[in-house]
């Protein structure tokens, strides 16, 4: 009987002082700056509390990890490209309040970045903006927009080019209809597609955000793509949050908090521009304003009415989407 108390009161011991984990579920192409953040955040965290922390990532196409949490996989905080695929942890599971949006600084948006075109050194198609990639002879690699925000965004923009241009729905409804014929491969996520073009040749010219088509020539050097910055792209704007029932399951609130308000920090600002996402914080973008391109970007608010409504009007099972690309 002792015995038992004794190990019963070693266990007890062990836990009180066990390290804390955090598991944040995000979309492809944030693996590497978070791979650096995790970093930074652990050894913030060690000099702030005194405690052990680690971060696990759980990386895929948005729409993807989104559904996975929202379906069981217990994410302490999910990080995401859009605010649709957070508000669906409300709707689906419960996991998150409404008002999520409303609990940390711009929306709980603490980075953006935009669609940029990427392309084969020396630009041999020629492409300089949207109506190039129409053309007949122009591949086009994007990800599937019904589980990608990268897809999203890429399909949201070439629409909203159409709108800023003078064109009509019915007009952007046929140039998306006409930009999808020349898409060989749908993959589900920002990086699969990056891996069809980058490492499987495929396609002239892939459709991406700003931050991936900057870390594809940082990994394999300026001599093998270039970018193209299109007269008018979308706003994609990051947004954050912890997912409450997991946290409160966990006892990991108060570092889970902690963790998403460190991107908020001028460190976790700056590393998020080293790794070309924009950041909120004006000083920090100052900064490093030689790596964003001014162009004229609109958001999805404006050009669609919200994400909700962009959501149910193009790429629910049966939109706008679907009847483009079964045609």
């Amino acid at each position: 009987m002792l015995k038992k108390l004794l190990i019963a009161s070693l266990l007890i011991t062990s836990n009180a002082y066990a390290d804390s984990s955090l598991l944040n579920a995000s979309y492809d192409v944030t693996r590497e700056f978070y791979k650096d953040y995790n970093a930074a955040f652990v050894k913030y965290w060690k000099q702030k509390s005194g405690e052990n922390i680690t971060v696990n990532q759980s990386h895929g196409g948005s729409s993807k990890r989104a559904r996975a949490v929202a379906d069981g996989l217990e994410a302490d905080v999910i990080t995401m490209n859009q605010s649709n695929d957070i508000d669906i942890l409300y709707e689906r599971s419960k996991l998150i309040p409404k008002d999520w949006q409303k609990r940390l600084p711009n929306d709980s948006v603490p980075t953006t970045s935009t669609t940029v075109f990427l392309v084969r050194k020396g630009n041999p198609k020629n492409i300089q903006d949207w109506e190039d990639l129409i053309k007949p002879n122009v591949a086009v690699v994007l990800p599937n927009p019904k589980t990608s925000g990268n897809g999203r965004y890429g399909y949201l923009a070439a629409w909203g080019h159409i709108i800023k241009k003078g064109g009509d729905e019915a007009k952007a409804k046929t140039f998306i209809g006409q930009l999808f014929k020349n898409v060989p491969v749908l993959d589900t996520g920002g990086r699969g597609a990056t891996t069809t073009f980058v490492q499987r040749g495929i396609g002239d010219v892939l459709i991406t955000f700003e931050n991936e088509v900057f870390l594809i020539k940082k990994e394999l050097g300026n001599d093998q793509f270039d970018v193209v910055y299109p007269s008018n792209s979308i706003l994609a704007e990051n947004p954050v949050t912890v997912v409450d029932k997991v946290v409160d399951k966990h006892k990991t609130r108060t570092q889970a908090e902690a963790y998403l308000n460190y991107l908020y920090s001028d460190e976790g600002q700056e590393i998020a521009a080293q790794h070309f996402l924009r950041p909120t914080n004006k000083t920090v973008l100052s900064k490093h304003q030689k790596d964003f391109k001014n162009i004229n970007l609109f958001t999805v608010e404006e050009v669609f009415g919200g994400w909700q409504k962009a959501q149910k009007t193009h790429f629910a099972d049966g939109g706008t989407f679907d009847q483009i690309y079964s045609k």
